[in-house]
């Protein structure tokens, strides 16, 4: 496996990763997702007692395939943040003017 490109926003994050043909998507998803919530709740303490035996991760996923578009996607995770952030100024800025 190979992370391509990532990026962690607030309530989801985008990756764009390399897998084996011979791995299926749901089982590295899988695999990911089980990995990591031990070395989260090793990092920041206070979420294991925020979420205990509950489950860290959303049961479901989005996944596509690439191909062509590969460096067109990494751009896109790349300025995720940023996107993120002028929209919810956008969204105030509505709201505001609204009231």
């Amino acid at each position: 496996m190979k992370i391509v490109e990532a990026e962690v926003c607030q309530d989801h994050n985008h990756m764009l990763v390399e897998i084996l043909p011979s791995i299926s998507v749901s089982s590295f998803v899988g695999y990911l997702k089980g990995k990591s919530t031990p070395m989260i709740f090793e990092r920041h303490a206070n979420l294991k007692y925020k979420y205990g035996n509950r489950h860290f991760w959303y049961r479901g996923y989005y996944v596509d395939t690439v191909g062509k578009n590969a460096k067109k996607i990494q751009k896109y995770i790349q300025n995720q943040l940023k996107e993120d952030w002028e929209y919810d100024q956008m969204t105030l800025k509505e709201y505001i003017e609204s009231r």
